[in-house]
């Protein structure tokens, strides 16, 4: 396999990989654009798996564990397996896309069920020589996605009785969540800007096929970034015409993030019309992307962030 080059990463891409290694709880909500996103939620799996000993990677899946009653298998997790608390003190062999294979290796695993995307390639050879099986689930972000990962997960599991149990469950509480958000005209929905960062004041933006723009679509609003896919830099022409009513973040917690006045202060925002009213909305980001059981409640909570009331699930 060729060396990757480095060098040849732009400024942004640079302040990106940066980003997302600060932030573990992002991924999946950065994978890269793909048929995934198209297609359900399928589990693929190279080796015959053993469920006895999970290393559980990614933090939608670590939760569908924990929700179906099977924590008690779990030897290890991913950095951005944060919730629920009891996940914290499972050994943390690692950020999902730059997993460690000796760490893995060193919990003496059964096998390992991971979300899309996790790696690096290097590190899943090391592991397949290892003989330790590796099942991966699917990721959209929509609704059919996360029942797709609750089967996925329950069959990988054993247990596909306990998954339609959960995925009756979550999908009425989506339902319930829902309500509002499709009940909405048109001409009622508010243009949310969502942003990863302000590094150096540039501001990158979430586009097409990404986890926050799949949340801001099910709150019943729309994504003010436009149409290009995936996150990128956006020059402050193209944040003015995107006029943004609301600016949405990840809540990282600390000196981590702006302030409303700071934001909103940056020469491109101070033109949108979400810095007459500072209109900042941030959430815990696991909650907001993961796109796991606990979707629901947050599409609730941002449907309440945006437009000041609650949902009809929630009255």
């Amino acid at each position: 396999m060729n060396r990757f080059d480095f060098r040849r990463l732009r400024r942004w891409e640079w302040a990106l990989a940066a980003f997302a290694l600060s932030t573990p709880f992002l991924l999946p909500a950065l994978a890269p654009v793909s048929s995934s996103l198209v297609r359900p939620a399928m589990a693929e799996t190279v080796g015959k798996p053993d469920a006895s000993r999970i290393v559980s990677i990614g933090g939608a899946v670590t939760e569908i564990i924990y929700a179906l009653g099977e924590e008690n298998r779990l030897v290890g997790r991913d950095s951005t397996s944060t919730y629920p608390e009891a996940a914290a003190k499972l050994p943390n062999v690692g950020y999902m896309r730059q997993l460690a294979p000796e760490g893995i290796i060193a919990v003496n695993p059964a096998a390992i069920v991971a979300i899309e995307g996790s790696g690096p390639p290097e590190a899943l050879a090391v592991l397949k020589q290892a003989n330790i099986p590796f099942t991966t689930i699917g990721e959209t972000y929509d609704k059919a996605g996360i029942l797709a990962k609750i089967r996925a997960v329950g069959a990988f599991l054993g247990v596909p009785d306990k998954a339609e149990a959960l995925v009756k469950s979550v999908e009425q509480d989506l339902d319930d969540a829902l309500a509002d958000s499709a009940a909405r005209p048109e001409s009622e929905r508010k243009r949310v800007l969502f942003i990863l960062s302000t590094q150096d004041g540039k501001i990158m933006a979430s586009g097409t096929g990404t986890a926050a723009s799949g949340i801001i679509e099910l709150a019943g609003a729309v994504n003010a970034a436009g149409k290009f896919p995936g996150y990128k830099p956006l020059t402050d022409e193209a944040i003015v015409e995107a006029k943004p009513d609301v600016i949405l973040m990840m809540d990282r917690g600390g000196a981590h993030g702006m302030s409303a006045d700071q934001l909103f202060a940056l020469p491109a925002l101070s033109l949108t019309p979400a810095a007459k009213s500072k209109a900042l909305v941030r959430m815990d980001g696991l909650h907001l992307l993961g796109f796991g059981p606990r979707t629901a409640s947050a599409i609730r909570e941002l449907n309440t962030a945006i437009y000041g009331k609650k949902t009809n699930a929630s009255q």
